[in-house]
């Protein structure tokens, strides 16, 4: 053994010290040649390995590869089990005996079950009894009382230009002679808000004090998020019945969302130094919370009451469904008869309300110093005023609106109304009309588009929704998208749901091409910018239902109406979006693009879009939400689908077409939002 080791060793030995022994070894030349091969690196690839290398070194193509890896595993065994066409019968399960059971005994029982007559029926008594005590204060501080009352309160939280708003816009609801609908609107929006309010806080605290909490409450809240209004509609009604209470709890389901995610994030977000040094002079979790917590995150919480109230309203109308009185019930009788006017006359004060109550609200998050007066005095001086402004309607019996000072709309708009299909709804020259639109519409983009989704193998199209999910996100996030489409076809609404699916997308379409061609200019003009804010205010907060009325007038009725009205509701959502974030590209990027010689239009293809592309991911995930909500709405003007499902079994009140059409459209909605949805990293560097 010696023998044949001892000539390896000098050998070595040699080697190690040969670049010190020669000088020539010790110059320049000799060093890059010992830092391009230290000890711990691997051996170079060989040629035909470097584009492979580089191709697994791309997260994206790692992704696909390890995906089309598992799909040659399963694909073939799916196939020969199950088919592959439209999704196999094999897997579906069949609901409809258990929920027309469940639809009998709650119908049989509602009427002497305790858990109708002591919990459901406080609710709802509770519910009724608020709203009513709401409304007679209304009706008691009389228009006078209400309009100085609302005056006051904007100056003092948000300014003069505000108030003045304010005062304008009251005005306007009693000249169109909808005073009373708005008191009772009102009255049904203040419950509404308060009980959502509360409900969101309550789960936003314990989401934002517990990880674990936060992380069960999760999926709870996207789905309630992702649900549109009218899924949720059948179960509330067929529990408390037809009138206000169902009415203000469906709109707590749909608005308490927002104010918990907001409350959980600014709670989440505070700073942990802060944290620290309170916690280091022996404050309790309870003072931790009250005295840092809490006002550390105030502009939240103050946002999310802001958005409770907008989704609230938004509400409105579909609430009059159930039977909830006021605006919303003036709507949805005007879509019964095509009657534009007074949709319009009916639609301009939810939108007014909803401007006041953004401003306010806006300018209170903001932090805004007031112009009005300070001091402990002031609220006290508001609430002095307001009495004295109602006590003199009442001595001058002037508590309602005057009926001298109202001004009728619906005539002059119904006359444009029908100048507009008269002249625009067939033969005109060049372009045709909407009818031959609508059919061009349906018949070149809907049609194919359908019978391509439905035409798909159920096994492509869970691995085109893994793909796109999985690309844009997590492999959590995939799963998650992967498990709601299949539940889709569990529940035996494939086909229907492809149909949904393709006006989505095709609505998405069109949106996002509006959308982008729109907020570029906004982007890059502060003047643009300006003129359009007022215009997307009012169609961001114009109810859904007042978009069917004139688009069913020019478009007839079809799935084309619902697609144009989808764009018009979601279109505002992205104009914003898009526009804040190409004006917020960082500077720096923009004025090194300018020095190299860039055009404008290349500035916005390689630096703006792609530095960007956070917010255009947002912006498509709320075109997705939002188109989705108005085509299942699109159901009442001839959109079929599960829309359809789901108001003929609100009508019919038959539980198992409905609720089982409201879990497909729930499926569907979280499989869009999960494949369209912004990775963790993209929305901080969103928000950075």
């Amino acid at each position: 053994m010696s023998t044949a080791t001892s000539p390896a060793r000098p050998a070595s030995t040699a080697k190690a010290k040969a670049p010190a022994a020669g000088s020539a070894a010790t110059g320049p030349a000799a060093r890059p040649a010992a830092d391009a091969a230290p000890a711990d690196m691997p051996p170079a690839p060989t040629a035909g390995a470097g584009p492979l290398r580089a191709l697994w070194a791309r997260p994206a193509a790692r992704k696909l590869l390890v995906l089309a890896a598992a799909a040659a595993v399963l694909v073939p065994l799916a196939a020969t089990a199950w088919g592959s066409g439209t999704w196999p019968h094999a897997l579906t399960v069949d609901l409809t005996g258990p929920l027309g059971r469940a639809n009998d005994w709650i119908i049989d029982n509602r009427d002497h079950h305790w858990i109708f007559l002591y919990f459901f029926g406080h609710i709802s008594g509770a519910i009724i009894g608020a709203v009513h005590a709401v409304y007679t204060v209304l009706l008691a501080l009389g228009w006078a009382g209400v309009t100085v009352g609302a005056g006051l309160l904007a100056w003092r939280v948000a300014g003069v230009r505000v108030a003045v708003t304010t005062l304008a816009s009251f005005a306007v609801c009693g000249l169109l002679g909808m005073w009373v609908p708005t008191m009772r609107t009102l009255a049904l929006m203040i419950v509404a808000v308060a009980a959502s309010v509360v409900v969101g806080a309550l789960l936003g605290l314990a989401a934002g004090l517990s990880e674990r909490t936060f992380r069960a409450l999760r999926p709870v809240l996207d789905t309630m998020q992702a649900l549109p209004a009218f899924a949720y509609l059948m179960p509330v009604v067929l529990v408390f019945g037809i009138g206000v209470a169902p009415a203000v709890l469906a709109t707590v389901v749909y608005a308490a969302p927002p104010m918990a995610r907001l409350t959980a994030l600014g709670l989440r977000a505070t700073d942990k130094g802060v944290l620290e040094a309170v916690e280091s002079l022996g404050a309790t979790p309870r003072q931790r919370l009250l005295t840092v917590r809490l006002p550390l995150a105030r502009r939240e919480l103050l946002l999310g009451v802001n958005q409770a109230i907008m989704m609230a309203l938004s509400m409105a109308v579909i609430a009059s469904v159930i039977g909830a009185d006021g605006l919303g019930d003036r709507v949805y009788q005007a879509l019964s008869t095509v009657d534009v006017g007074s949709a319009l006359a009916a639609g301009i004060p939810i939108v007014l309300l909803a401007i006041v109550l953004d401003r306010t609200t806006a300018a209170a998050g903001d932090g805004r110093a007031s112009h009005g007066p300070s001091g402990r005095l002031v609220w006290p001086l508001v609430a002095a005023a307001t009495a004295a402004a109602a006590v003199a309607a009442r001595l001058l019996d002037a508590r309602n609106w005057p009926g001298d000072w109202t001004l009728s709309i619906a005539a002059p708009v119904n006359d444009a109304k029908d100048w507009m299909v008269d002249h625009l709804y067939s033969g005109v020259p060049g372009v045709g009309g909407t009818a031959e639109w609508a059919a061009h519409y349906t018949g070149w983009i809907l049609d194919p588009l359908r019978d391509g989704l439905q035409g798909l193998p159920w096994w492509g199209a869970l691995l085109l929704v893994a793909a796109l999910a999985w690309l844009i996100g997590t492999w959590r996030t995939a799963l998650t998208a992967v498990l709601a489409l299949a539940a889709i076809g569990v529940l035996g609404r494939w086909e229907v749901s492809m149909d949904t699916l393709s006006q989505v997308i095709a609505a998405v379409a069109v949106t996002l091409v509006l959308g982008f061609a729109i907020a570029v200019p906004a982007a890059r003009s502060p003047r643009v910018d300006r003129l359009l804010r007022p215009v997307l205010d009012v169609f961001q907060t114009m109810p859904q239902f007042v978009y069917l009325i004139p688009v069913v007038a020019l478009f007839g009725i079809g799935r084309a109406p619902a697609a144009a009205a989808a764009v018009v509701y979601a279109l505002p959502a992205v104009v914003r979006i898009t526009s804040q974030g190409l004006r917020q590209v960082n500077p720096g990027a923009m004025e090194s693009a300018r020095s190299l010689g860039a055009t404008s239009g290349q500035q916005l293809r390689h630096v703006q879009f792609p530095l960007a592309r956070p917010e255009l991911l947002l912006a498509v995930n709320q075109a997705v939400v939002l188109v989705l909500s108005v085509v299942i709405i699109g159901g009442l003007v001839g959109g079929g689908a599960l829309g359809y499902e789901v108001v003929f079994g609100l009508a019919q009140g038959d539980l198992a077409t409905g609720l089982v059409a409201g879990a497909a459209i729930v499926c569907l909605g979280l499989t869009l939002d999960r494949v369209t949805q912004p990775t963790k990293a993209e929305k901080k560097g969103a928000g950075a």
